[in-house]
C-alpha cells in the first residue's frame, strides 16, 4: 500500500472549506464522475492546476486523447511516463483508440490482458499477467520477475531473465521468436511502469481537481496559491491561468488581505503571507491591528519592521490609502531617520510598479511583464498566446514571452530535444526546439538570467492543442528592454 503525502490534498481540503462558505451542501465525495463540462475542459488541454495533468506533455496528451470517462484519465496518467514514452507506446495507443490503427497482439493470450489498453502495456499488473498466462509463471514468480525488471540490471542479468521467460513460454507452445518479442515489449516498459491501482487513485484526484477548476475556479486556484510550493508551475503562471479563466487577481491590501489567498466575489485577493521576507508573527500582528487609516498610523503602531513595511508598499498594500508608492517609501525612510517628510515626489511608472510587485510577491498583479511590450511586439508581427488559437496547422508565427520550465527529456534516438513554454499576459505557448536549433540557441533557453525570448517557428496542431516548432530563438532585443525606462505604454 502507498500512503502519499500530497499538497494537492491539502489544497483540495482548503478549496472545499472555501466553497462550503457559499454552498454548505457541497461535498467533495459527491462530485459526479460523468460531468460533461469537466471532460470538455480536459479535451481542450487547458489543464494547468489539474493534479497530474498540467505538464506540457500531459496538456498535449489531453487535447489528443479526448477523455470521455475516468478510465481514460487512468490511462493518460500511466502513458506520460519514461517507459511508455521510450517504448514508443503513446502514439500507437492514441492511434488505436481513435480507430486509425488496427489493434494487434503478438499472441492470442495477450488479448484479454491488453484489450482495454489497445494492445499496449501500461501497467505493472499487466506484466505479471503476461508472465503467468504466457510464460506459465506462478503468481509469486511473476511478481519476482516484475521486481527484477523494475530495478537496474546489467545487460547480462537481463539476458538471463529473458532466457528464463522465453524457455518457459516456449515449453507452453509459444513460438520462440514470439516469446522473445513479448519479453522485449515487457522489458522496455517495466523499468518505469505504473501500478494500475496507483494510476487509478491519481486519476480520481486528477478528475476531481479538474471538476473544481471547471466549476469553482477561484476557490481552487486560491487554495493552490496558498499551498505553495506545489505542482508544476510557479504562482505567477497560476495567476496568469486564473486571469485567462476570467478570475480577477485582487491586489495586496493592508486592510483586506488575509494570511492566505482568499476568494472575494469573482476574484482572488493576494495574501499577506506572499510578501517576500514577511514573518508569520508580523502577519498576525497586522491582522490584529486593523483597520489602518493611513501609513502613518501603521508606522506609529509599528506592526512590522520597516523593511517589511517597504515591501508592503511596493507590493501595493497601501494603494487604497495612498497610491503614490514612491511618496510612501519616502515617508518610511523619513520615519526611519526621525525626520519630517515634506512634498510628494512623482510616482513610479506603471512598468516599474509591475516589476516591483513581482520582486516582492513573485506574482503579476497590476499587469504582466509582457503587456508593457505588447504594442511594440504587435507592430513587429508577434502574436499573443490567445491569438494563436485561431490559426491553422502549418502557420508561420512569431511569439515572445518569459521562458517556463525548459527541459531536455530522454529520447529514443538519443538526440537532444528541448521543450519549454513561453508565458505572456494571456497564457502559455508551448515550444519545441530540435537539436539543430538548440545547438545555435541553447545558451538563451537555459540562461541563468530569466529574460523574455522571441521565437519564430511553425505552428503544429495535434488534436485541439498545438505547439510551435522553433526555427530560431533569441532574447528579446535591447531596444524593447529599454522601453521600461519610458514609463507606461498600456
Amino acid at each position: 500500500m502507498d500512503l502519499l503525502s500530497l499538497k494537492t490534498l491539502s489544497a483540495v481540503d482548503t478549496a472545499v472549506s472555501s466553497i462550503k462558505t457559499g454552498d454548505p451542501s457541497f461535498r467533495y465525495e459527491d462530485i459526479p464522475l460523468d460531468d460533461a463540462s469537466t471532460f470538455r475542459m480536459l479535451q481542450s488541454g487547458h489543464t494547468i492546476g489539474v493534479f497530474q495533468l498540467e505538464s506540457p506533455a500531459q496538456r498535449s496528451l489531453q487535447s489528443r486523447l479526448g477523455a470521455r470517462e475516468v478510465e481514460d484519465i487512468v490511462s493518460s496518467v500511466a502513458l506520460i511516463r519514461p517507459g511508455p514514452i521510450k517504448g514508443n507506446m503513446v502514439e500507437p495507443f492514441l492511434a488505436r483508440r481513435a480507430g486509425r490503427e488496427k489493434v494487434t497482439y503478438l499472441h492470442p493470450d495477450l488479448k484479454p490482458i491488453l484489450e482495454k489498453t489497445y494492445g499496449v502495456v501500461l501497467f505493472q499488473e499487466q506484466v505479471i499477467e503476461i508472465a503467468t498466462r504466457v510464460g506459465g509463471f506462478t503468481p509469486g514468480d511473476a511478481d519476482r520477475l516484475r521486481r527484477a525488471m523494475t530495478h537496474y540490471r546489467s545487460p547480462e542479468e537481463m539476458e538471463d531473465i529473458g532466457k528464463d521467460f522465453v524457455a518457459k513460454a516456449a515449453s507452453r507452445g509459444v513460438p520462440e521468436g514470439t516469446a522473445r518479442e513479448i519479453f522485449q515489449m515487457m522489458k522496455g516498459y517495466a523499468s518505469y511502469g505504473f501500478c494500475e491501482a496507483h494510476a487509478a487513485a491519481f486519476a480520481s484526484t486528477a478528475y476531481k481537481t479538474a471538476y473544481l477548476i471547471q466549476h469553482y475556479p477561484a476557490h481552487f486556484f486560491a487554495a493552490i496559491l496558498s499551498r505553495q510550493p506545489m505542482g508544476y508551475y510557479s504562482p505567477a503562471t497560476i495567476t496568469v491561468e486564473a486571469r485567462r479563466r476570467g478570475i480577477g487577481i485582487l491586489p495586496l491590501s493592508i486592510n483586506e488581505s488575509g494570511r492566505d489567498f482568499q476568494v472575494e466575489g469573482e476574484g482572488i485577493r493576494v495574501a499577506l503571507s506572499r510578501v517576500k521576507g514577511i514573518r508569520q508573527g508580523e502577519v498576525v500582528s497586522i491582522l490584529k491591528g486593523r483597520p489602518y487609516p493611513s501609513l502613518q498610523d501603521f508606522l506609529e503602531r509599528r506592526r512590522v519592521c520597516l523593511d517589511t513595511a517597504g515591501s508592503l508598499v511596493l507590493g501595493g498594500a497601501f494603494d487604497a490609502l495612498d497610491d503614490n508608492r514612491r511618496a510612501l517609501l519616502c515617508q518610511i525612510e523619513a520615519w526611519r531617520r526621525g525626520l519630517s517628510f515634506p512634498g510628494r515626489p512623482q510616482d513610479f511608472s506603471h512598468a516599474e510598479r509591475i516589476l516591483q510587485e513581482y520582486e516582492v510577491l513573485c506574482l503579476w498583479v497590476s499587469g504582466h511583464y509582457m503587456e508593457v511590450f505588447r504594442e511594440r511586439l504587435r507592430k513587429r508581427g508577434f502574436l499573443s498566446s490567445c491569438e494563436l488559437e485561431r490559426l491553422r496547422d502549418g502557420s508561420r508565427v512569431r511569439v515572445a514571452g518569459l521562458p517556463v520550465r525548459p527541459h531536455r527529456p530522454p529520447t529514443r534516438s538519443g538526440r537532444t530535444v528541448v521543450f519549454l513554454s513561453l508565458e505572456d499576459e494571456t497564457g502559455l505557448i508551448d515550444i519545441v526546439v530540435f537539436e539543430n536549433i538548440y545547438q545555435r540557441c541553447g545558451q538563451f533557453i537555459f540562461s541563468p538570467e530569466v529574460l523574455p525570448l522571441e521565437v519564430e517557428g511553425t505552428l503544429k496542431r495535434r488534436g485541439r492543442g498545438g505547439s510551435i516548432v522553433a526555427s530560431w530563438v533569441k532574447p528579446m532585443g535591447p531596444g524593447a528592454l529599454a522601453s521600461w525606462e519610458e514609463g507606461p505604454v498600456l
